[in-house]
This record gives C-alpha cells, sequence and structure tokens, in this order.
C-alpha cells in the first residue's frame, strides 16, 4: 500500500478536535497545497477565509455554524466563490499571467477573449461554476492535510447568509460555499474515530469501457 494511501485510511471527518494547535509550518503546506489546486482556465474564481481567532470561530459556532469542530478546530477555512466573475478580475488574471511568465499581455489577447465568455453567462450561473472550483481546491486542501497528519472536517449545512454577514463577506464580492475545520481528532469524545472506513466497492463505484 502506497504511503498517500496509508495517509487516506487513516483520515475521516473528525466529530470532535482537541483544540491544540496546528503547527504554523503544517498549516502552511495546507494552505499551499490549496492554492496550487487546479481551477477551470486557472482563474480560480474563489478566496479562502483562514479564521484562528477563538472569539471569532465561537461567533461562528453560535450564530451559522454549531457543529463543535467549528470551535474546537485550530483553524477554520472558509470557502468563499466570487459573487460575480468581471472583466476587472479577468483583466487581472491576465496581468498576473504576463507577470508570472514575463510575457506581454497582448500575446494573451486570444486567451483573454476566451475568457470574456465567461462575462456573457448569468450571474448565478457562474457564481455555481466558482463554488465548483472552491470545491477543487477543497479536496487539495483535504488530502494535503492528511499527508500531514492533521485532521481535516468538510461542512455544509450551515447558515451561509449569517456567516457572510459575520465575516463581511458581501462586501468583498463574496458568497460562503463550505467551510473545513482543521486540528486534532479528539478520540476520547468521538465516537467514530476507531471506525471502520465505509466505502462503496471499487467493482460498484467505478465504471469501465
Amino acid at each position: 500500500m502506497s504511503e498517500l494511501i496509508e495517509k487516506l485510511n487513516w483520515r475521516y471527518a473528525a466529530k470532535r478536535m482537541t483544540g491544540t494547535p496546528i503547527p504554523s509550518e503544517k498549516l502552511d503546506t495546507i494552505l499551499e497545497a490549496i492554492q496550487l489546486a487546479p481551477s477551470s482556465m486557472g482563474l480560480q474564481p474563489y478566496n479562502i477565509i483562514v479564521v484562528g481567532d477563538p472569539e471569532l470561530k465561537n461567533k461562528i459556532f453560535a450564530e451559522a455554524a454549531a457543529q463543535p469542530q467549528v470551535k474546537e478546530s485550530s483553524h477554520l477555512l472558509v470557502f468563499a466563490a466570487w459573487e460575480k466573475v468581471t472583466s476587472e478580475s479577468i483583466s487581472d488574471y491576465i496581468g498576473l499571467i504576463a507577470k508570472t511568465r514575463d510575457i506581454s499581455v497582448e500575446s494573451l489577447a486570444q486567451f483573454q477573449k476566451a475568457l470574456g465568455g465567461i462575462l456573457g453567462r448569468s450571474e448565478e450561473v457562474n457564481f455555481n461554476w466558482s463554488a465548483r472550483q472552491a470545491y477543487i481546491a477543497l479536496g487539495h486542501g483535504l488530502v494535503a492535510a492528511a499527508v500531514e497528519g492533521v485532521d481535516a472536517t468538510p461542512m455544509e449545512g450551515f447558515n451561509n447568509a449569517k456567516l457572510d454577514e459575520i465575516l463581511g463577506l458581501k462586501e468583498k464580492g463574496l458568497r460562503s460555499v463550505v467551510l473545513l475545520t482543521l486540528g486534532y481528532r479528539d478520540s476520547a469524545n468521538d465516537h467514530l474515530a476507531g471506525a471502520k472506513k465505509v466505502r462503496r466497492p471499487q467493482e460498484e463505484l467505478f465504471i469501465s469501457f
């Protein structure tokens, strides 16, 4: 069994956490892995809010996401999709490509035109598209956390509107879509900590042609 598969067998969605802080180098590695996640056309139409402040986590727990991992985690990551994709954000991205690869903006004219097609879609279509890109980044974070020996629990089912209000996301043009708590499992208080992982058999999950 490869080391990666061993780590993925070890990970599970911890229901309780100890509150023990994650070493900064492990957090940095997880965040860098999220940064390196692929996205459609490379645009990364989302932001990740990193919440480490205990008072803020407690407020989020009390008002928007009443799952104990929120306040027991070392850090809470909020994946927030862009509410709108704008011509300015596309121009900024083109400028970043040109700067990073040391090429002219003019040489990217065809790619910029292709990106401009996004602007012809409705805002809701683009928001849903952006949210799907954020989930790809979430997946990278989950795998990176497992490799680092850090527990990570993805969460939906929270009050998105209230969380957006607490974090001032609307003013930033963002809407929360999914959470990821990072920390260490509290095996003594989590009845699933030692449970066997349940997954559909490969012969049922995969369809080959």
